[in-house]
């Protein structure tokens, strides 16, 4: 069991938000550029200082109003002394890598507006409905994008959510009266969601009776029993999850995931959720399923709401019945979330279709082994011309598949797929036939998880240009 998130992800500015209440902040020049920084400065509770030999009317006019200490000399040395932060916004490289050079002597942390890489720090984009603030930033990279987003939140966030905000941090203490975790978040959803936006309507003043009479409803209703959903995570592309899969992440104190679903996808979960890795792999490591169920009936009992993410889709080779029945015999309620199987994923990676008119009307989707080893299936049936099948964890199991098929009849040269790691960025697709299936598969060293295709090659076009983002499959991967 873990809390934390492993990611490879690389961020080169930490965001993080400055209380600057009280605190000096110091900037180097008069212009148009200091102005549009002083215009965001302005909306803290910082005493701003500013350095220039020639400030415009704008910069006068703030001093003048007492909201800002004008100095009329350039920077100098020790100026940012007790500063939490200095900007340089002189217009001039030399002279803003002079100032950004005396504040860091002073202690101070530096941006220079406009420079990047000389910057230690970057002011986001900012949608400001105070106190509820939401800074975009693009590590410089795009700040057309990031003005884009922060044009398209200012027209999606109400002007009322900084008074609910406002309203609902006054009202925290009394809060506190409700069970901590589950009970108090679905005090506060309903607050924002239902409850305050309707009630605002007629005015602030009506807000706190309404949060009042909430607050009492809510302490008079016994505690909710927790709830576990049964989500699929797909193949392991974050944007081929379902949207109900991510609103369940969104809302999940609890995330007890397999070991194939990938660190991007754990990421979308609530940042307070534990996580808890149930991994199990074939002839290998693994949590015993009594004991997943344990853990399920567990924290659900505690009132929590669970998700038991699993790779793929959950009705296809998950265990789903054992776990349901658990769940059912401790009287929790539960939901089924389907996912994108890999089967899905693998065939749209060859370019092909798991059904075709006069080819198959019909199709296997088998598993190479089961908990006695590798499965057996209809060998005969399968060994017929034009069937196709789907076969999960079959890399072990390839040869003993291969075996079955052509001792009943198939033909040996009937085309066979495996896609490693569907959907992701390292996927890779091998092309054989049944006859060559194994050495092929040994000799590819496949590391991670994949999917056989029996009956199906891939074409030609999906190892060419690719328009979306799928990986690029190179032609000796493909050739027969």
């Amino acid at each position: 069991m873990y809390e934390g998130r492993n990611t490879e992800l690389a961020m080169q500015h930490f965001p993080i938000f400055l209380n600057l209440a009280g605190r000096r902040v110091v900037l180097s020049g008069g212009g148009e550029t200091a102005v549009a920084k002083l215009r965001l400065l302005l909306k803290t509770e910082a005493r701003l200082t500013v350095f220039a030999t020639e400030p415009c009317d704008q910069v006068r006019a703030w001093a003048d109003a007492g909201r800002i200490t004008l100095v009329g000399r350039a920077f100098g040395p020790g100026d940012a002394l007790c500063a939490a932060l200095a900007y340089a916004a002189n217009d001039d490289a030399g002279q803003d890598a002079r100032v950004a050079r005396l504040a860091r002597a002073d202690g101070a942390l530096v941006n220079i507006v406009d420079n990047l890489g000389d910057s230690q720090f970057i002011t986001p984009a900012i949608v400001d409905r105070d106190p509820v603030t939401v800074a975009i930033g693009t590590e410089g990279a795009a700040p057309v994008l990031a003005r884009a987003i922060k044009r398209d939140l200012e027209e999606r966030l109400p002007a009322t959510l900084g008074p609910l905000a406002r309203i609902g941090k006054a009202f925290r203490g009394a809060v506190e009266a409700l069970p901590f975790g589950k009970p108090r978040r679905d005090f506060w959803q309903e607050y924002y969601f239902a409850t305050g936006p309707r009630t605002i309507e007629a005015g602030e003043d009506a807000v706190p009776p309404a949060l009042g009479a909430l607050l009492a409803r809510h302490l008079d209703t016994p505690e909710a029993r927790g709830v576990v959903d049964f989500v699929g995570a797909g193949p392991g592309d974050p944007d081929l999850l379902t949207l109900k899969a991510r609103k369940a992440l969104d809302k999940a104190d609890v995330v007890i995931h397999d070991r194939l679903v990938t660190p991007e996808i754990l990421e979308l979960a609530r940042r307070e959720a534990v996580l808890v890795d149930a991994g199990k792999e074939g002839f290998g490591r693994a949590m015993a399923q009594d004991e997943i169920n344990r853990l399920i009936v567990a924290h659900a009992r505690e009132g929590a709401h669970v998700v038991r993410l699993k790779s793929g889709d959950p009705t296809v080779f998950g265990r789903l019945d054992e776990e349901i029945e658990a769940v059912e015999a401790a009287g929790l309620d539960w939901a089924i979330v389907p996912g994108i199987t890999a089967a899905s994923a693998a065939v749209a990676g060859i370019g092909q279709s798991l059904t075709k008119r006069a080819r198959n009307s019909s199709v296997r989707v088998m598993t190479g082994h089961d908990m006695k080893g590798f499965a057996d299936h209809d060998w005969r049936a399968l060994a017929r011309a034009g069937e196709v099948a789907a076969i999960y964890m079959g890399k072990r199991s390839a040869r003993f598949v291969q075996g079955r098929l052509l001792m009943h009849g198939a033909d040996p040269l009937t085309p066979v797929s495996v896609v490693e790691n569907a959907s992701r960025p390292e996927q890779r697709v091998l092309a054989t036939t049944l006859a060559q299936l194994e050495p092929t598969l040994t000799q590819a060293g496949l590391d991670g998880p994949a999917i056989i295709l029996f009956g199906l090659a891939p074409r030609r076009a999906a190892a060419l240009a690719r328009s979306l983002d799928t990986p690029d499959v190179t032609s000796e991967e493909i050739a027969l």
